[in-house]
C-alpha cells in the first residue's frame, strides 16, 4: 500500500476550502486502501442522537437502521473499548476484550449480523480532548491488514480531518466550551451505572447491591441531574461519552 497518499491528504487537507472537498479527497484516500465505508463522529454533551454526531459517513444500506433499531450502541464491542482506547484498534480486538463479559453473546450476535451486512473487519482511531473522547473515525468492510506506519498516519489523518471539518463549519466551539456535567462520581453510582449499561433494571440492581429499588431509583435521579441526562438511556450515552463506563 502507498503511505504518501496520506501523507498527500494531510497536506492537501489544509488547503481544502469546502467541507465538501475535504469528504471527497477522504473518500478517495480510504477507498484507495481497499475499506468500503467509514465514518467520522463527535461525541458532545448535546445530543446522543446518532446521525446529529456523524460528520461523514458512508455505511452498508439498511446498516444504521438496524444498529439504532436494535440498541446495538448500548453492547457494541468497539464502542465500549473505545471508553477506555488511548491508541487505534482493529475491531476484532474489541471483542477479544470482553470474552468473559456477561454480555459476551449479544456482541458476538452483533458483530455477526454487521458481517452479514458487509462489516468484515475495520479500524477504531479514538480522537481526545481535554474532556475525553471527543470523536472516532472508523474504517472497514473487507478485512486489510494495515502496517504499524499506516495506523499511525491514519491516527494523524483522524484528528485533522475531525479538527478542519468542524472549523470549515464553524463548529469547533463546541470543543472548546466548559463540559457542561459534572463527571465527579461516587463508587455507589458508578455500580450503579455500569449495571444500567448492562441492561439491569431497579429491581434487579437493588439484589445486587442490596438496597431497594427505590433508592436505585433515589440514586438515577441525582446521576441524571449531574450528567444533564433526560432520561436513563441519555445517561448511559453520556456517560459512555466522558468513559466513565465501558
Amino acid at each position: 500500500m502507498n503511505i504518501h497518499s496520506l501523507i498527500q491528504f494531510l497536506v492537501v487537507l489544509e488547503e481544502c476550502r469546502k467541507p465538501e472537498t475535504v469528504l471527497s479527497e477522504f473518500s478517495h484516500v480510504v477507498t484507495s486502501y481497499g475499506f468500503q465505508y467509514y465514518g467520522l463522529l463527535r461525541y458532545t454533551k448535546q445530543t446522543d442522537d446518532l446521525a446529529s454526531m456523524m460528520l461523514v459517513g458512508h455505511w452498508p444500506e439498511k446498516w444504521p437502521q438496524v444498529y439504532i433499531s436494535k440498541k446495538y450502541v448500548l453492547i457494541d464491542p468497539a464502542v465500549r473499548y473505545l471508553a477506555h482506547a488511548q491508541r487505534p484498534f482493529r475491531w476484532r480486538e474489541s471483542l477479544a476484550a470482553f470474552r468473559k463479559d456477561p454480555h459476551y453473546r449479544r456482541m458476538d450476535q452483533m458483530v455477526a449480523d454487521a458481517h452479514s451486512h458487509g462489516l468484515k473487519d475495520g479500524y477504531t482511531f479514538p480522537i481526545h480532548g481535554r474532556s475525553g473522547i471527543i470523536g472516532k473515525m472508523s474504517v472497514g468492510g473487507r478485512s486489510v491488514d494495515l502496517s504499524p506506519v499506516e495506523i499511525s498516519l491514519l491516527d494523524a489523518v483522524a484528528r485533522k480531518l475531525f479538527w478542519r471539518l468542524l472549523d470549515l463549519r464553524g463548529e469547533s466551539s463546541l470543543f472548546e466550551s466548559p463540559l457542561g456535567v459534572d463527571t465527579r462520581m461516587t463508587r455507589r453510582e458508578m455500580e450503579i451505572l455500569q449495571y444500567l449499561a448492562e441492561g439491569l433494571t431497579s429491581v434487579e440492581i437493588g439484589k445486587r447491591l442490596q438496597i431497594s429499588n427505590h433508592t436505585v431509583d433515589w440514586y438515577m435521579n441525582g446521576l441524571q441531574d449531574k450528567l444533564k441526562a433526560k432520561n436513563r438511556q441519555h445517561a448511559v450515552a453520556v456517560a459512555f461519552r466522558h468513559g466513565l463506563i465501558m
